[in-house]
């Protein structure tokens, strides 16, 4: 193999975690165009029950499962992508986009920062800290001083929790279940939440022919291709490395509520936008590499 091609290679996991990280947050913009409709956990289950059907069809897992793979870590990382899924579309239902995946950034980046055991972490604790004031300090332009929704704001949280919880379980997930892991944690996902977005929209309201291609597109966008690209990068690629990509996440968000919901943010969320990345960055560059912990995990 020539020096081209192996740099090439060597190139396709940072690809595809970037690729992955803008996928997420277009797809969340999209969903928003359903919320309307069914709200969001209706747009939160038609995601999951046509991503899942998606990635069944493309990963055939059935194909692939592996001989004596525990199932703790595999319902882990289910019940964990339903939960970021789930209360992030809450979230972006009360909150602007960049603020509510800002919020739920924290979740990994706390992770980070209690894996660590360096008094110089707690800069960033701080810096993380400052920036969440930013963000939840002021309302909407245009709102005056209102104050975000609380609910939202309590949505967002949760998804932040849901997500340090696919932190601990998705590389060992991915590591024991291989190609196979992102269409059976998305199913797994998918149980969880239909129930949910059965008894909030009615099944009536989720099958309507004419909400199928937006509803496909999100499903797309938001699922299939974001779940595989990560899981074919999180075994490929330092954590920190992986940490350090995905602290992009945020400006991706606030980026696509400007340009696809015409969310604006304040100068001073735009700062707690920046704080919260700047946190997050280093929190995992400042992580010990010989030393295993929840910061060795990569946030997804």
């Amino acid at each position: 193999m020539t020096v081209p091609k192996i740099r090439a290679r060597a190139l396709l996991p940072f690809a595809a975690v970037v690729g992955a990280t803008c996928a997420f947050q277009v797809g969340a913009s999209l969903a928003k165009g359903l919320f309307p409709l069914v709200g969001p956990e209706g747009a939160a289950t038609l995601r999951l029950v046509l991503g899942t059907a998606m990635l069944l069809a493309v990963v055939r897992p059935w194909r692939a499962w592996p001989g004596n793979a525990a199932l703790p870590p595999m319902l882990g990382l289910g019940l964990a992508t339903a939960g970021a899924i789930l209360f992030f579309y809450l979230a972006i239902g009360r909150l602007p986009q960049g603020v509510a995946i800002a919020l739920q950034f924290l979740g990994p980046l706390g992770v980070a920062i209690a894996g660590s055991r360096r008094a110089a972490d707690l800069v960033w604790a701080a810096l993380a800290a400052a920036g969440v004031w930013g963000l939840v300090g002021q309302g909407l332009v245009g709102q005056g001083t209102g104050a975000l929704d609380p609910l939202g704001l309590v949505f967002a949280l949760c998804a932040a929790g849901s997500w340090a919880a696919y932190i601990l379980w998705g590389q060992a997930a991915s590591r024991a279940y291989g190609q196979a892991t992102p269409a059976l944690a998305v199913g797994i996902a998918m149980l969880v939440v239909a129930p949910v977005g059965v008894h909030h929209a009615g099944l009536t309201a989720l099958i309507q022919p004419a909400l199928l291609p937006l509803a496909l597109l999100v499903a797309l966008i938001s699922t299939a291709i974001p779940f595989t690209l990560e899981m074919y990068a999180l075994p490929r690629m330092p954590a920190r490395t992986f940490a350090v990509l995905t602290s992009l996440e945020p400006a991706f968000g606030a980026l696509a509520g400007f340009l696809m919901l015409h969310e604006r943010l304040t100068t001073a969320q735009l700062a707690g936008v920046c704080a919260v990345m700047a946190a997050a960055v280093g929190a995992a560059a400042s992580s010990r590499p010989h030393s295993p912990s929840p910061a060795d995990i990569p946030p997804t």
